[in-house]
């Protein structure tokens, strides 16, 4: 296949259990370029109670590229603070463009300061790692990356470094605004039913073990974190909550405003929200939406779970749930399978990305309240700076 297309016609999966299966994984074009991005000190930003503007951050640098470069060529993963995509190496200076763009706007916009580089899979490759990856369908045009070979680990490496940093930096150009179509935050944050939200963030001692330690946890906890049950989706349509707050509008107003104007912005968000309100509270059918179908493909679309070198899960469990889960983990990260990090709170937040609502293209990027991702990626170094030490 031509290396610009490879990920538009790599096969998809649709079974999540089949996500350890290591063979599956197609090595990345080499001329390909990996484009990562995230905030720096984004644990104060979360502390301060801004973990909702970090999450749109993450998100929009997903947007951004996407809108810039295509939905379905360009691979993906959101890391709650941040996001990593990889693009063909005809579109690199696009989309580093599209990501400085996002950086240009969360600095003068939210004072958030997003560092980013453009990372060749030449040189993860020459550094002795591999970007392998496969495509999971969430539903018929929805899909998530999924990534092994240690190779995106390294870049997340090289782009916290300065010195190793500096010959990837993007630099920011002037006046870049991001195209950041379809990106909203309209939801109330998704309260726990069973009791607690759980942010985990886990990576084994090699690719190999994943398949053995998932199934481990399955029987630790009584409680499948692949499960594609519709009772256990993460997000249940019944529990959803439309919020229509000033301060809400208003954020997705600035980040539509560099591109499109602010007039324009505002009338088209204050009407696709009460168009959108509309509709959910009275079942009528308003233009392409139609409330019920969309909050059922929404309980699918998330991307609660996801594997880019380490397995990121939001998970809703039980207090007793949560007992038995970190009883295991400290256990398996004792004995040297894994180093995971973790983080509890009583609610996950969504971010929304929609395309096409007609044809039920739109994607919910998930974390766990209270910086939820962020934080469980704090708990994480902690752990893999002590086994470093020990």
């Amino acid at each position: 296949m031509p290396s610009d297309d490879f990920y538009l016609e790599l096969k998809s999966f649709a079974k999540l259990s089949a996500l350890g299966e290591l063979a599956a994984y197609e090595p990345v074009p080499t001329d390909w370029v990996v484009l990562v991005a995230d905030i720096v000190r984004s644990g104060e930003a979360v502390k301060a109670g801004r973990y909702k503007q970090v999450n749109l951050v993450g998100a929009a640098v997903i947007s951004a590229v996407l809108n810039k470069l295509g939905r379905d060529r360009i691979p993906f993963i959101f890391g709650g603070d941040g996001a990593v995509l990889l693009v063909p190496a005809r579109d690199a200076q696009a989309g580093a463009d599209a990501l400085a763009g996002v950086a240009d706007m969360a600095a003068r916009d939210m004072d958030l300061e997003l560092r980013h580089a453009a990372i060749p899979v030449a040189h993860l490759r020459a550094q002795g790692t591999d970007v392998r990856l496969r495509k999971y369908a969430l539903s018929p045009g929805n899909f998530l990356a999924m990534a092994v070979g240690g190779g995106l680990e390294l870049a997340d490496r090289i782009l916290k470094d300065p010195a190793l940093q500096a010959p990837f930096r993007i630099e920011r150009p002037v006046h870049a605004a991001p195209l950041l179509e379809g990106l909203s935050c309209r939801w109330d944050p998704v309260p726990s039913r069973r009791g607690r939200i759980v942010s985990l963030i886990l990576r084994p001692s090699a690719d190999l073990y994943l398949s053995s330690i998932l199934a481990e946890i399955q029987e630790a906890t009584g409680f499948n974190p692949l499960s594609e049950a519709p009772e256990d989706a993460l997000v249940q349509p019944t529990e959803l909550k439309f919020r229509l707050r000033p301060s809400s509008l208003a954020q997705e107003i600035r980040l539509l405003a560099a591109a499109q104007g602010l007039v324009p912005s505002a009338v088209r968000v204050v009407l696709q929200s009460f168009g959108f309100l509309w509709g959910y509270m009275t079942g009528l059918r308003i233009g392409p939406f139609e409330a019920k179908r969309y909050l059922d493909e929404l309980s699918r679309n998330t991307d609660h779970r996801k594997l880019d070198d380490s397995l990121r899960l939001v998970l809703d469990l039980s207090p007793a749930q949560l007992d038995a889960l970190t009883r295991y983990l400290a256990q398996a990260y004792d004995a040297g399978r894994l180093v995971y990090g973790l983080h509890v709170s009583d609610a996950a937040l969504m971010t929304c990305f929609v395309t096409d609502i007609a044809d039920g293209r739109h994607i919910h990027f998930i974390d766990g309240g209270d910086g939820g991702l962020s934080m469980a990626g704090a708990d994480y170094k902690r752990r893999a700076a002590q086994r470093a030490g020990a």
